[in-house]
């Protein structure tokens, strides 16, 4: 797993650098993903003092630091670079991850991760010519994903009809064990409270 992501010798120099200033013995750099596998997607680079990582983190023992990856962003980290471009000004740590928006999903991932990378990957891209895009709101213990309609989708009249039907359908085709979708505006605060 850990060689899922890049650290070129480049930025690891730079960081050994950044965390001897810190005088911190055993200060380590930790790497994680803020909302994986959404379009939201931060990659985060952190200062990890002894104690601070978690307990699930893998430990990766590079030539000049140590680094900590978040065990739930591992597999949105791979293929992913950290690299240092240094240039008159100093130069820029830059990290690049090409899945960390996108899930890597199979049959055995949870169905909300599934969900979500079909809309991701499929669906969305479709809506965002016309400025909208759906987000999985929750997945129902009777397996129904609420989905919730945005931006240019949202007081469409054709919302209900075309987007939701083929919505549906390319959910349910490529989602065995979905049960169906629901919009989230399809039911009132009330009922909404139910669910929480």
């Amino acid at each position: 797993m850990s060689d899922s992501i890049q650290i070129t010798d480049s930025a690891q120099d730079y960081l050994a650098e950044l965390l001897a200033k810190q005088n911190v013995e055993g200060i380590a750099v930790r790497i994680f993903i803020t909302q994986p596998g959404t379009p939201y997607a931060e990659t985060c680079l952190a200062y990890c003092r002894p104690g601070e990582e978690e307990p699930t983190d893998e430990r990766l023992e590079l030539d000049k630091i140590v680094v900590y990856l978040d065990k739930n962003s591992i597999a949105f980290l791979e293929e992913a670079v950290v690299d240092f471009n240094a240039d008159r000004m100093g130069g820029q740590l830059t990290i690049k991850a090409p899945n960390a928006k996108m899930p890597k999903v199979n049959e055995d991932s949870p169905l909300a991760d599934r969900v979500n990378y079909v809309l991701y990957s499929e669906i969305n891209p479709g809506l965002a010519a016309h400025g909208g895009e759906i987000k999985l709101v929750e997945l129902t213990d009777e397996q129904v994903a609420v989905l919730a309609f945005g931006g240019g989708c949202q007081g469409c009249a054709a919302v209900d009809l075309t987007l939701k039907e083929g919505v549906e359908k390319t959910l349910m085709e490529r989602i065995p064990g979905l049960a169906g979708i629901r919009d989230v505006t399809d039911h009132s605060d009330t009922t909404n409270a139910y669910y929480q």
